[in-house]
């Protein structure tokens, strides 16, 4: 644990582990769950340490754009990625949303067989931040996982329609 802010949160998936990791790393799933309520398009998703996936989500006439650059990637285990705002040339920028949200985020994915079910961990911590960055993150960090939740809640529609 550090001094910064930290967001978690868990959720039991009632599927096998291989099914929501399918969800969450198969660009056309996850461009059905990742920003719901929006328009999600990803532009790359190179699943592996080095790579990278380039977001976008559309509302309307606005956009923002987030880039992801893969740290570690262990199948159907984990993934860690920095998850950055970005200007529309994919460069870490502030967030064009929110100025003082941080511009990286450490993300760390975990998944773990529960009997037939399967334990999901998302823990984000800001990276790297300004004092306002982080003052801006722990405002907001409780009402991260409303959002979330909606996208969990689609992703337990993928995994029905995939069992």
């Amino acid at each position: 644990m550090s001094d910064l802010p930290e967001f978690e949160t868990i959720r039991i998936f009632n599927a096998p582990r291989a099914l929501v990791w399918k969800a969450w790393t198969d660009p056309v799933l996850l461009a059905r769950w990742y920003g719901p309520g929006v328009e999600t398009i990803i532009h790359e998703y190179d699943l592996r340490p080095g790579g990278v996936w380039l977001n976008e989500m559309k509302w309307g006439d606005k956009s923002d754009r987030s880039r992801m650059d893969f740290q570690s990637v262990d199948p159907e285990s984990h993934i860690v990625w920095h998850h950055s705002s970005t200007n529309m040339e994919w460069e870490v920028a502030p967030s064009q949303m929110m100025p003082d949200w941080p511009r990286t985020l450490l993300t760390t994915l975990t998944f773990e067989q529960a009997g037939t079910d399967t334990k999901v961990t998302l823990h984000q911590v800001p990276l790297e931040a300004t004092a306002a960055e982080i003052a801006c993150f722990a405002a907001m960090k409780d009402g991260m996982s409303g959002g979330w939740g909606k996208g969990f809640a689609m992703i337990d529609e993928i995994l029905t329609e995939l069992s």
